[in-house]
């Protein structure tokens, strides 16, 4: 598989976690790692694998070698079998339970591995923490990857050895960040877990999951980041200076061949999915849309559904906004079919699949309503556009900080008690956010901002950037190091 030119005989084993969300960057990085001439193995489940083959089917670099193992059946309670990702579990009280499960593939992995050419290292989802194990067994370096930037990162770790959370009673009370004093914080800005490990069974089940995955990280050579540089220097060398193992800077991933695919897909009008077509209607005319989209796992109750619906459709302005289909409910549960007509020929509501990044980089959308995970984010910042921060979950408030305060490319929705996570937010509220957002002078100044960065993005993945040098790096490092080990023994 690897090309003529390729200046390694190398192979790399990756092994993404099962949710979209974790999985699409690392195919990207394969075919990274592909044009460099390595030779690639993604490892997966049956259930997963179809959406995986799909994903590099639509490449046309070398092709890496899928190969799927069992996922464990029947051991977590309230999860039905067949159930392989995260997106389609029953509730998000079973995320937890699922990912701590898969430590039973380890068998399997292991045999998997045992059946592939040498292997010149390992890049595993950090939630995959007992790989850390099977790396040391057969002897080849392991890489981590989280799925978000050295902000949280670095924060989070400032904030655990500090102890910061266990001061402020109070879970809003701002809480200065010791090495970064300009930052500020809550106790809302991290998981249940991360700030008391032992109020319930649940907590305490998740709090020692982020523990192992903290050890395994140590244990490790490095964290691959899909981030760049340029984006977040200081968090960057922090990390690299005063923590490890060492940040390799390798995105925006989602960067790679951006313009082959959004050019193809646009070429060809027979194929164009009803909302193009409709954004292409709305550039002709002239018109701005706003994109509205909260991730596949946050979940907005039927009231708050509602009080978004009145807020956009009092607002006058045009939006795109996908809603995401609930588990054994209709996909619009709290929408109206007469919102849906009040709104019609200015705003559509969309019920299915979309291609997100498709969508960010039309002409016409020019403001996003975020849950602000890390992929949204990226994706907006290399379309240029601003962002509205309303996080849900995860490091998701951190990054909605990372977005209005340090690259001050949005701001957050209000929330009705100034929660910075998941708060309830009131329709006159979001009219008011969003009209300033693609209407007003404080929404030109964070679209112009965040073009600035969208550049800085596009230079960092061409040759010669800084994520181009430091993917290069990291495979002349890893596995110049292992040929000189072995031509010394």
């Amino acid at each position: 598989m690897a090309t003529s030119n390729s200046q390694h005989e190398g192979h790399v084993v990756l092994f993404p976690f099962m949710s979209k969300g974790h999985t699409i960057p690392l195919l990207h990085l394969s075919r990274l790692f592909l044009a460099r001439g390595l030779l690639v193995t993604i490892i997966t489940t049956p259930a997963n694998r179809p959406f995986i083959d799909q994903s590099l089917a639509d490449t046309s670099s070398a092709a890496a070698t899928v190969v799927d193992i069992p996922f464990p059946q029947d051991t977590v309670p309230g999860i039905p079998v067949g159930i392989e990702s995260t997106d389609k579990l029953p509730s998000l009280d079973l995320f937890f339970p699922f990912t701590i499960s898969t430590v039973h593939m380890q068998p399997d992995f292991e045999r998997a591995l045992q059946t592939l050419p040498r292997v010149s290292f390992f890049v595993s989802d950090s939630f995959f923490w007992w790989t850390v194990d099977s790396a040391a067994k057969f002897g080849f370096p392991r890489f981590v990857f989280y799925g978000f930037a050295n902000f949280p990162m670095a924060v989070g770790k400032v904030v655990a050895e500090n102890r910061l959370l266990e001061g402020p009673e109070s879970d809003t009370e701002l809480i200065t960040v010791t090495q970064f004093p300009w930052i500020k914080i809550t106790k809302k800005d991290f998981h249940e877990s991360f700030r008391d490990s032992s109020t319930d069974a649940a907590q305490h089940e998740a709090f020692e999951f982020i523990m192992r995955t903290v050890v395994a990280t140590v244990r490790s050579l490095g964290v691959i980041v899909n981030s760049f540089y340029e984006l977040e220097p200081v968090f960057t060398d922090y990390w690299n200076t005063e923590c490890g193992p060492r940040a390799w800077c390798v995105g925006p991933l989602l960067q790679l061949s951006q313009d082959d695919d959004i050019n193809s897909t646009n070429d060809e009008d027979d194929d164009k999915p009803m909302w193009i077509e409709w954004l292409d209607q709305k550039l002709e005319e002239g018109n701005w849309v706003l994109y509205i989209a909260f991730g596949s796992q946050a979940e907005l109750s039927a009231e708050q559904l509602q009080e978004v619906a009145k807020g956009l459709e009092n607002s006058n302005v045009n939006f795109l906004w996908v809603v995401k289909k609930k588990s054994g409910a209709t996909a619009s549960d709290g929408l109206t079919k007469e919102f849906e007509e009040r709104v019609k020929g200015r705003g559509m509501v969309v019920k299915e699949w979309v291609d997100q990044r498709r969508i960010l980089m039309h002409g016409s959308v020019q403001g996003f309503l975020s849950h602000c995970g890390w992929n949204s984010v990226l994706e907006s910042i290399c379309a240029g556009v601003p962002i509205l921060a309303w996080p849900m979950m995860a490091e998701q408030p951190l990054n909605a900080r990372f977005v209005v305060d340090e690259m001050k490319v949005g701001w957050r929705v209000e929330t009705c008690d100034g929660s910075v996570v998941k708060g309830f937010v009131k329709s006159e509220e979001l009219e008011k956010m969003v009209k300033e957002l693609m209407e007003g002078d404080k929404g030109k100044e964070v679209r112009k901002k965040v073009k600035e960065f969208a550049d800085l993005a596009s230079k960092a993945v061409k040759e010669g950037g800084s994520s181009w040098r430091s993917l290069q790096s990291l495979i002349d490092e890893t596995i110049g190091n292992k040929e000189e080990k072995s031509m010394s023994s």
